[in-house]
């Protein structure tokens, strides 16, 4: 049987990274970054992009060394701690928090899909929550079926999403109202002055994050050792092109001037541009909410799928139950562990007035995945010097280190922002996972010495 048969090729892990990446934030905290920055906002896009993607390319590294999905787990359990029963604490402590991670990106997204679609149709105004739970049902099944056919799934959406971007561009750019002067002073416009431009690098990074995703779901993808640095290296690049084009056509029509004026417009910064420049257009309104409401889907996608996988990894390595473990036998996806994420995603999505404390709370586990990636490819290196057969990112030991340093700073405005009751719930949380990781070592335990016994009986 041909092992790569159902597997995923370059066209589809790249569109998927493509739609885990844009999400939400290109619709909301592009208006951020341009009333902190300005015109300069442009220059913080593309930084964010490149620290990412050489962060993305550490995770290839490791996903080509110990290719098997979820690797999140996988990587630290491999390379950190002296032991096996070591490493596979480290890789829990990771994958603990990247649960909730991923966790909180779907319930956001599936939360902004319903207010999204309440912004166009107002026959869905009060329906948030059922839409949210709706979206994430959906997002959900797709992901129960093979992972070839969700892909070329993705792959359309994807498509239909890049296409309502570039109409927004192409209809803003032509529509005589973009004014190349508003984007002077390109340095000055912004509320934070001069250096604005830096204060929205971290809140530009939030947009690129899932392009780690082909290396946590490695397992399902073909010849990863050319696919996955490939499928990185074109998504990056289409996905800042994308984002580029939409900032660069806001800009000439919404200032950052007009954002100060209008606070609140500034979360909506394309819908702003068509209700003020393009109001002659009032349709280009709903074709934002149609794009944005893709965009949203194709990151639950991915974020739920990479979520299951974590679950699975964790119960191969017997700290979760082993149903978690089990593909199905004719999807080979993990369809208990998927079951679960729909579970717990639906419920938190079910409370919109949370949003704020979910994406505090996510983007410290966040911060905490970060730090544990980086700690595993300066170990894994050192740990495992015969392994040839690898894509080798760039950098050595230096530049892992430098990514470290930026993305943890990156994070720490944010986390500082959740206020001391986020330390309590981070704190609250991780008790509960290392409950559940000595209850499953326990079992394990249990079960080697059975094992061990019964040998020697056979013998």
């Amino acid at each position: 049987m041909n092992e790569l048969k159902g597997k995923l090729g370059l066209r589809d892990t790249t569109t998927i990274l493509i739609g885990g990446m844009i999400g939400s934030a290109i619709f909301s905290l592009a208006g951020v970054t341009i009333l902190g920055a300005g015109p300069a906002s442009l220059i913080s896009w593309v930084i964010a992009a490149i620290i990412l993607f050489a962060y993305a390319l550490q995770t290839a590294e490791l996903s080509t060394m110990f290719p098997h999905s979820g690797g999140v787990f996988v990587f630290p359990a491999k390379a950190l701690g002296k032991t096996e029963k070591q490493g596979r604490l480290w890789g829990w402590i990771s994958s603990w928090a990247y649960l909730f991670g991923c966790i909180a990106g779907a319930a956001f997204s599936a939360i902004y899909v319903g207010i999204y679609l309440g912004v166009s149709f107002e026959a869905l105004n009060g329906w948030q929550v059922p839409i949210a739970i709706l979206a994430v049902v959906i997002c959900g099944v797709l992901n129960i079926i093979k992972i070839s056919a969700m892909g070329k799934i993705n792959t359309v959406l994807t498509v239909g999403l890049a296409l309502t971007m570039l109409i927004f561009v192409v209809c803003g750019l032509t529509s005589g109202k973009w004014d190349g002067g508003a984007l002077v002073p390109f340095f000055t416009q912004g509320g934070d002055g001069a250096f604005g431009f830096m204060g929205a690098i971290p809140i530009a990074m939030v947009a690129f994050g899932s392009i780690v995703a082909a290396s946590f779901m490695v397992g399902e993808i073909k010849n990863p050792k050319k696919t996955v640095p490939k499928a990185m290296t074109i998504s990056m690049i289409i996905v800042l092109i994308l984002y580029l084009l939409m900032i660069l056509t806001t800009l000439g029509l919404v200032t950052a001037g007009f954002l100060m004026k209008n606070p609140g417009m500034a979360y909506i910064p394309m819908f702003a541009a068509v209700f003020t420049s393009l109001s002659s257009m009032p349709w280009l309104g709903i074709v934002i909410s149609i794009s944005a409401v893709l965009a949203l889907i194709t990151t639950i996608l991915v974020v739920m799928l990479l979520a299951a996988r974590t679950l699975q990894a964790s119960a191969e390595g017997g700290i979760l139950p082993k149903f978690l473990a089990k593909n199905n036998s004719k999807t080979n996806v993990p369809v208990n562990a998927q079951l679960i994420v729909i579970l717990v995603v639906g419920v938190i999505s079910a409370f919109p007035d949370a949003t704020n404390f979910i994406v505090n709370f996510g983007s410290l586990c966040n911060a905490i995945v970060v730090a544990m990636i980086c700690l595993t490819i300066i170990a894994a290196r050192r740990k495992y010097p015969e392994i040839t057969e690898k894509f080798k990112a760039p950098g050595g030991t230096v530049l892992p280190i430098i990514i470290f340093i930026i993305i943890i700073a990156s994070y720490v405005p944010g986390i500082i922002q959740g206020g001391y009751m986020l330390w309590v719930w981070t704190a609250v949380y991780y008790v509960l996972g290392l409950i559940i990781y000595a209850v499953g070592a326990r079992k394990r335990n249990l079960a080697d010495k059975i094992e061990v016994k019964s040998e020697n009986i056979s013998s």
